[in-house]
Parts: C-alpha cells; sequence; structure tokens
C-alpha cells in the first residue's frame, strides 16, 4: 500500500522475484476493498497516504481481520525519519516502522521474519 508507483513496481518486483503474490493498492479506500476479498500475509504500507493516515487504516485493517479471526503483521514504510512519526505507528499497531530508502535485502528478511512468527489461521 502506496501511494507512489514506483515504490508499488520496485516491492512488486522484489516479492514476485520470490514467488509471492502480491496486490498493490495506491489509496487507503483501495486497500480496504482489497481486504474485503482478499487475505494477505502481511501488510507493508507508507504511513503518509493521500486519503487517510496509514495508522486509521491500520486500525481498520485490525478491525476487519479480527472479525476474521486473523492478526496479519505489518510494516510501515515512510519518508519520514521523525521519532514522532515512528512512536505513532508502533503505537497504532504496526510490528516495524522503516524509513525510505530501505534497504531491499532488509525488507526481505523483515517479511520473512513476520510471516515466519505470526501464527493465524
Amino acid at each position: 500500500m502506496d501511494d507512489d508507483p514506483d515504490t508499488r513496481t520496485l516491492l512488486t518486483f522484489l516479492f514476485e522475484l520470490d514467488g509471492a503474490e502480491i496486490i498493490t493498492a495506491a489509496s487507503a479506500g483501495d486497500a480496504l476493498e482489497t481486504m474485503s476479498f482478499f487475505k494477505p500475509d502481511i501488510l507493508i504500507s507508507d504511513i503518509y497516504l493521500p486519503d487517510e493516515n496509514g495508522c486509521s487504516l491500520l486500525t481498520k485493517v485490525r478491525n476487519l481481520e479480527a472479525k476474521r479471526g486473523r492478526k496479519i503483521p505489518a510494516i510501515a514504510l515512510t519518508a519520514s525519519a521523525f521519532d514522532e512519526d515512528r512512536n505513532r505507528a508502533l503505537l497504532a499497531g504496526y510490528d516495524m516502522y522503516r524509513c525510505k530508502p530501505i534497504d531491499l535485502d532488509e525488507l526481505a528478511s523483515m517479511v520473512a521474519s513476520l510471516t515466519r512468527l505470526e501464527q493465524y489461521a
């Protein structure tokens, strides 16, 4: 989930190389609509979105997933390096927070770590 098309393209390419099925969204509204029929193993989202804050998006995603008996792991990616943004994202429920530009190997390791640790139906 990122409003920047280049970021979406890069992340899609990275994870498809590893055989992952990727669904992208350019806005929080698109992401929530997609989440209504797709059950991802992880959410990677910018916290500054054109139509909604990524923290409020995660709250809505968590509520939707709770109804399904799930809690998907979530990573916040953002251009903001401010401690208050990091703290806000982690308090909102993001499992990890990283500033852009991000090392792609590091991101792949973060995803692998979170999806191995999270056990849900």
